[in-house]
């Protein structure tokens, strides 16, 4: 538990920092850390696309979960509603595509799934650990970036870290195989990339309207096992 608490403690410690950074910049330049920031988000979601696409089984899924994942999201206007939860307290739409795209970097990856099993099973937060450390650099360059905003990350990664512990210990580890994580991986790198996408204003795009595509790999593994 240590190592779930370390990586919600790390973002709001980071995005701290990254603040008092943001209180000595000028308009300027905190207006081309939004552009880094959107390059960083693209490569890093390519490099997920690019590293586990040629390790997947199943080379269409990716395809259908983004489609179905999209309609789903666009139906349930998943957006729409965060951006206007974003501007009733005061944001701006750039500040939610910044929150997004942390909230994405800080959840998808393997580290971020992987080190909740292995410490449900084994008890070792070494990965947790591993993952609190680079979520501390990357909340720092957010929190320069977009401010205080990036510190709600932090509910969300415990949430949904805490989620896979739980069902790593109490249901299933086995649930959470490489095959999984790898469809993840693919469709979470293909988020963080519209994140980039949208950070360096190359088209407006509704990111989190794409989330519900993260389920589907989750429900066919579901439906495989069952058949």
């Amino acid at each position: 538990m240590i190592g779930l608490l370390a990586n919600a403690v790390t973002i709001i410690v980071g995005t701290l920092i990254g603040c008092i950074l943001k209180g000595g910049l000028k308009e300027k330049y905190q207006e081309v850390l939004f552009t880094a920031m959107g390059l960083a988000a693209l490569g890093i979601g390519l490099e997920n696309v690019t590293n586990n696409l040629p390790k997947s089984h199943y080379p269409v899924l990716f395809i259908v979960s983004l489609s179905v994942g999209v309609v789903l999201g666009t139906w349930w206007q998943i957006d729409d509603r965060f951006n206007n939860l974003i501007n009733h307290f005061g944001g701006e739409s750039q500040l939610a595509t910044g929150l997004a795209t942390s909230i994405l970097l800080y959840c998808i990856g393997p580290l971020s799934v992987v080190g909740p099993v292995m410490s449900a099973v084994k008890g070792d937060d070494t990965m947790l650990l591993a993952n609190a450390t680079l979520d501390l650099v990357s909340s720092i360059a957010f929190g320069a970036s977009f401010g205080s905003i990036i510190m709600l990350s932090a509910p969300v990664i415990l949430c949904w870290q805490g989620g896979i512990f739980l069902i790593a210990k109490y249901l299933s580890a086995g649930f959470f195989s490489p095959s999984l994580i790898t469809e993840i991986s693919i469709i979470g790198g293909f988020l963080i990339t519209t994140t980039g996408i949208s950070l360096m204003k190359l088209r407006k795009m509704k990111i989190l309207d794409f989330l519900p595509s993260l389920l589907v790999p989750v429900i066919f593994f579901i439906g495989k096992s069952i058949i």
